[in-house]
Protein backbone atom coordinates (compact mmCIF):
# COMPACT_ATOMS: atom_id res chain seq x y z
CA UNK A 1 0.00 0.00 0.00
CA UNK A 2 1.32 3.45 -0.94
CA UNK A 3 1.52 6.25 1.61
CA UNK A 4 0.60 9.83 0.75
CA UNK A 5 4.26 10.91 0.33
CA UNK A 6 4.86 8.31 -2.44
CA UNK A 7 2.37 9.95 -4.81
CA UNK A 8 3.46 12.64 -7.31
CA UNK A 9 2.69 16.24 -6.39
CA UNK A 10 0.30 17.11 -9.20
CA UNK A 11 -2.53 19.70 -8.97
CA UNK A 12 -4.91 16.77 -8.37
CA UNK A 13 -2.80 15.06 -5.70
CA UNK A 14 -2.31 18.22 -3.61
CA UNK A 15 -6.06 18.56 -3.12
CA UNK A 16 -7.49 17.45 0.20
CA UNK A 17 -8.77 13.88 0.24
CA UNK A 18 -12.35 14.97 0.87
CA UNK A 19 -12.18 17.29 -2.16
CA UNK A 20 -11.01 14.49 -4.48
CA UNK A 21 -13.68 12.20 -3.07
CA UNK A 22 -16.41 14.84 -3.43
CA UNK A 23 -15.43 15.73 -7.01
CA UNK A 24 -15.49 12.04 -7.95
CA UNK A 25 -18.82 11.26 -6.28
CA UNK A 26 -20.49 14.33 -7.81
CA UNK A 27 -19.20 13.36 -11.26
CA UNK A 28 -20.37 9.75 -10.93
CA UNK A 29 -23.84 10.83 -9.80
CA UNK A 30 -24.07 13.33 -12.66
CA UNK A 31 -23.02 10.70 -15.20
CA UNK A 32 -25.43 8.11 -13.82
CA UNK A 33 -28.39 10.50 -13.66
CA UNK A 34 -27.95 11.83 -17.21
CA UNK A 35 -30.91 10.68 -19.35
CA UNK A 36 -30.25 8.03 -22.01
CA UNK A 37 -29.28 9.28 -25.45
CA UNK A 38 -27.58 12.52 -24.35
CA UNK A 39 -24.36 11.79 -26.24
CA UNK A 40 -23.06 15.38 -26.12
CA UNK A 41 -23.23 15.36 -22.31
CA UNK A 42 -21.02 12.27 -22.13
CA UNK A 43 -18.57 13.78 -24.59
CA UNK A 44 -18.21 16.76 -22.21
CA UNK A 45 -17.78 14.45 -19.21
CA UNK A 46 -15.27 12.37 -21.18
CA UNK A 47 -13.22 15.46 -22.03
CA UNK A 48 -13.28 16.44 -18.34
CA UNK A 49 -12.00 12.99 -17.32
CA UNK A 50 -9.31 13.09 -20.02
CA UNK A 51 -8.07 16.42 -18.67
CA UNK A 52 -8.04 14.92 -15.16
CA UNK A 53 -6.01 11.92 -16.37
CA UNK A 54 -3.44 14.26 -17.94
CA UNK A 55 -3.28 16.52 -14.88
CA UNK A 56 -2.98 13.67 -12.37
CA UNK A 57 -0.39 11.87 -14.57
CA UNK A 58 -2.16 8.53 -14.09
CA UNK A 59 -0.76 5.72 -16.23
CA UNK A 60 -3.36 5.27 -18.96
CA UNK A 61 -2.29 1.65 -19.41
CA UNK A 62 -2.82 0.89 -15.71
CA UNK A 63 -6.13 2.73 -15.70
CA UNK A 64 -7.38 0.98 -18.84
CA UNK A 65 -6.46 -2.47 -17.53
CA UNK A 66 -8.42 -1.89 -14.32
CA UNK A 67 -11.46 -0.59 -16.20
CA UNK A 68 -11.42 -3.52 -18.65
CA UNK A 69 -11.32 -6.10 -15.85
CA UNK A 70 -14.16 -4.43 -13.94
CA UNK A 71 -16.23 -3.87 -17.07
CA UNK A 72 -16.03 -7.59 -17.91
CA UNK A 73 -18.17 -8.32 -14.84
CA UNK A 74 -20.63 -5.48 -15.46
CA UNK A 75 -20.89 -6.13 -19.21
CA UNK A 76 -22.74 -9.42 -18.70
CA UNK A 77 -25.48 -7.59 -16.80
CA UNK A 78 -25.64 -4.82 -19.41
CA UNK A 79 -26.57 -7.26 -22.18
CA UNK A 80 -30.03 -7.54 -20.61
CA UNK A 81 -30.76 -3.93 -21.56
CA UNK A 82 -30.39 -4.75 -25.28
CA UNK A 83 -33.57 -6.78 -25.65
CA UNK A 84 -36.45 -4.28 -25.62
CA UNK A 85 -39.76 -4.43 -27.41
CA UNK A 86 -40.02 -0.66 -27.87
CA UNK A 87 -38.72 0.96 -31.04
CA UNK A 88 -38.07 -0.25 -34.59
CA UNK A 89 -36.92 -3.86 -34.95
CA UNK A 90 -33.37 -4.15 -36.35
CA UNK A 91 -32.78 -7.90 -36.01
CA UNK A 92 -35.05 -10.76 -34.99
CA UNK A 93 -34.39 -14.39 -34.01
CA UNK A 94 -37.65 -16.03 -32.96
CA UNK A 95 -38.84 -14.34 -29.77
CA UNK A 96 -35.56 -12.43 -29.40
CA UNK A 97 -35.62 -8.99 -30.97
CA UNK A 98 -33.09 -6.19 -31.11
CA UNK A 99 -34.70 -2.80 -31.49
CA UNK A 100 -33.42 0.74 -31.95
CA UNK A 101 -34.50 1.57 -28.38
CA UNK A 102 -32.57 -1.42 -27.02
CA UNK A 103 -29.42 -0.40 -28.87
CA UNK A 104 -29.77 3.19 -27.66
CA UNK A 105 -30.24 2.10 -24.02
CA UNK A 106 -27.37 -0.40 -24.20
CA UNK A 107 -25.05 2.26 -25.66
CA UNK A 108 -26.12 4.85 -23.10
CA UNK A 109 -25.74 2.58 -20.08
CA UNK A 110 -22.40 1.26 -21.37
CA UNK A 111 -21.00 4.78 -21.68
CA UNK A 112 -22.29 5.63 -18.19
CA UNK A 113 -20.58 2.58 -16.71
CA UNK A 114 -17.28 3.20 -18.53
CA UNK A 115 -17.13 6.88 -17.55
CA UNK A 116 -18.03 6.05 -13.93
CA UNK A 117 -15.37 3.33 -13.78
CA UNK A 118 -12.78 5.74 -15.15
CA UNK A 119 -13.68 8.36 -12.52
CA UNK A 120 -13.64 5.88 -9.62
CA UNK A 121 -10.38 4.23 -10.71
CA UNK A 122 -8.64 7.60 -11.04
CA UNK A 123 -9.62 8.26 -7.42
CA UNK A 124 -8.40 4.84 -6.24
CA UNK A 125 -5.10 5.07 -8.11
CA UNK A 126 -4.34 8.59 -6.89
CA UNK A 127 -5.60 8.27 -3.31
CA UNK A 128 -4.53 5.84 -0.61
CA UNK A 129 -7.20 3.79 1.16
CA UNK A 130 -6.65 5.56 4.56
CA UNK A 131 -7.08 8.92 2.80
CA UNK A 132 -10.36 7.74 1.27
CA UNK A 133 -11.65 6.65 4.69
CA UNK A 134 -10.51 9.98 6.16
CA UNK A 135 -12.34 11.82 3.39
CA UNK A 136 -15.52 9.85 4.12
CA UNK A 137 -15.33 10.88 7.80
CA UNK A 138 -14.88 14.55 6.85
CA UNK A 139 -17.91 14.29 4.56
CA UNK A 140 -19.92 13.24 7.63
CA UNK A 141 -20.36 9.60 6.67
CA UNK A 142 -21.26 7.75 9.95
CA UNK A 143 -18.00 6.66 11.64
CA UNK A 144 -19.39 3.18 12.34
CA UNK A 145 -20.06 2.66 8.61
CA UNK A 146 -16.53 3.81 7.77
CA UNK A 147 -15.12 1.47 10.43
CA UNK A 148 -17.03 -1.46 8.88
CA UNK A 149 -15.66 -0.63 5.41
CA UNK A 150 -12.14 -0.31 6.82
CA UNK A 151 -12.46 -3.71 8.53
CA UNK A 152 -13.73 -5.29 5.30
CA UNK A 153 -10.72 -3.91 3.46
CA UNK A 154 -8.31 -5.19 6.10
CA UNK A 155 -9.93 -8.64 6.14
CA UNK A 156 -9.45 -9.12 2.39
CA UNK A 157 -5.84 -9.94 3.18
CA UNK A 158 -6.94 -12.52 5.77
CA UNK A 159 -9.29 -14.12 3.24
CA UNK A 160 -6.61 -14.32 0.53
CA UNK A 161 -4.14 -15.80 3.01
CA UNK A 162 -6.58 -18.51 4.07
CA UNK A 163 -7.44 -19.39 0.44
CA UNK A 164 -3.74 -19.64 -0.42
CA UNK A 165 -3.10 -21.89 2.58
CA UNK A 166 -5.99 -24.23 1.70
CA UNK A 167 -4.99 -24.39 -1.97
CA UNK A 168 -1.39 -25.21 -1.07
CA UNK A 169 -2.57 -27.95 1.32
CA UNK A 170 -4.81 -29.48 -1.39
CA UNK A 171 -2.02 -29.41 -3.99
CA UNK A 172 0.44 -31.06 -1.59
CA UNK A 173 -2.06 -33.94 -1.17
CA UNK A 174 -2.56 -34.32 -4.96
CA UNK A 175 -6.21 -33.30 -4.70
CA UNK A 176 -6.07 -30.82 -7.61
CA UNK A 177 -5.30 -33.33 -10.37
CA UNK A 178 -8.53 -33.14 -12.40
CA UNK A 179 -11.70 -31.07 -12.69
CA UNK A 180 -13.80 -33.51 -10.66
CA UNK A 181 -11.55 -33.40 -7.62
CA UNK A 182 -11.04 -29.65 -8.01
CA UNK A 183 -14.83 -29.07 -7.88
CA UNK A 184 -15.07 -31.42 -4.87
CA UNK A 185 -12.25 -29.66 -3.04
CA UNK A 186 -13.61 -26.21 -3.87
CA UNK A 187 -17.11 -27.16 -2.69
CA UNK A 188 -15.82 -28.33 0.67
CA UNK A 189 -13.30 -25.53 0.82
CA UNK A 190 -15.94 -22.76 0.67
CA UNK A 191 -17.57 -23.97 3.89
CA UNK A 192 -14.25 -24.53 5.58
CA UNK A 193 -13.08 -21.10 4.41
CA UNK A 194 -16.02 -19.40 6.12
CA UNK A 195 -15.26 -21.09 9.45
CA UNK A 196 -11.51 -20.45 9.22
CA UNK A 197 -11.89 -16.77 8.30
CA UNK A 198 -14.55 -16.24 10.97
CA UNK A 199 -12.27 -17.74 13.61
CA UNK A 200 -9.25 -15.80 12.33
CA UNK A 201 -11.22 -12.56 12.15
CA UNK A 202 -12.51 -13.02 15.70
CA UNK A 203 -8.96 -13.47 17.03
CA UNK A 204 -7.82 -10.33 15.17
CA UNK A 205 -10.78 -8.38 16.55
CA UNK A 206 -9.96 -9.48 20.11
CA UNK A 207 -6.35 -8.39 19.58
CA UNK A 208 -7.57 -4.98 18.31
CA UNK A 209 -9.79 -4.56 21.39
CA UNK A 210 -6.84 -5.43 23.66
CA UNK A 211 -4.91 -2.57 22.01
CA UNK A 212 -7.62 0.01 22.70
CA UNK A 213 -9.78 -0.25 19.59
CA UNK A 214 -13.26 1.14 20.37
CA UNK A 215 -15.14 0.18 17.24
CA UNK A 216 -14.90 3.54 15.45
CA UNK A 217 -11.91 5.37 13.92
CA UNK A 218 -10.14 7.83 16.26
CA UNK A 219 -11.41 11.40 15.93
CA UNK A 220 -8.78 13.69 14.44
CA UNK A 221 -8.57 17.35 13.52
CA UNK A 222 -9.23 17.29 9.81
CA UNK A 223 -7.84 19.84 7.33
CA UNK A 224 -10.34 22.37 6.02
CA UNK A 225 -11.01 23.44 2.44
CA UNK A 226 -8.37 25.73 0.93
CA UNK A 227 -8.64 27.96 -2.14
CA UNK A 228 -7.40 25.19 -4.47
CA UNK A 229 -10.06 22.81 -3.12
CA UNK A 230 -12.82 25.34 -3.67
CA UNK A 231 -11.53 25.98 -7.20
CA UNK A 232 -11.57 22.24 -7.97
CA UNK A 233 -15.16 21.94 -6.75
CA UNK A 234 -16.19 24.98 -8.82
CA UNK A 235 -14.58 23.58 -11.98
CA UNK A 236 -16.23 20.20 -11.41
CA UNK A 237 -19.61 21.91 -10.97
CA UNK A 238 -19.11 23.93 -14.18
CA UNK A 239 -18.36 20.77 -16.20
CA UNK A 240 -21.44 19.05 -14.76
CA UNK A 241 -23.69 22.03 -15.50
CA UNK A 242 -22.34 22.23 -19.06
CA UNK A 243 -23.04 18.51 -19.48
CA UNK A 244 -26.58 18.80 -18.11
CA UNK A 245 -27.62 21.81 -20.25
CA UNK A 246 -26.02 20.58 -23.48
Amino acid sequence: MKNSSSYPQTPWHILASQTRLLCTLISVFAIALTPNGKWLSWIIYGIGLLILILISRVSFRQLLSKVMIEFAFVGVVLLGTLFRREGEVILSWGIIQITTTGVMILGSVTIKVILSLFALNILIITTSIPQIFQGLLILKIPPLLVAIMASMYRYIGVLIEEVTTMKRAAMSRNLMINRGTIRYVMGNGIGSLFIRTYDRGERIHQAMLARGYQGIPPVQEFPGYKAKDKMALILTSIIIILGQIS
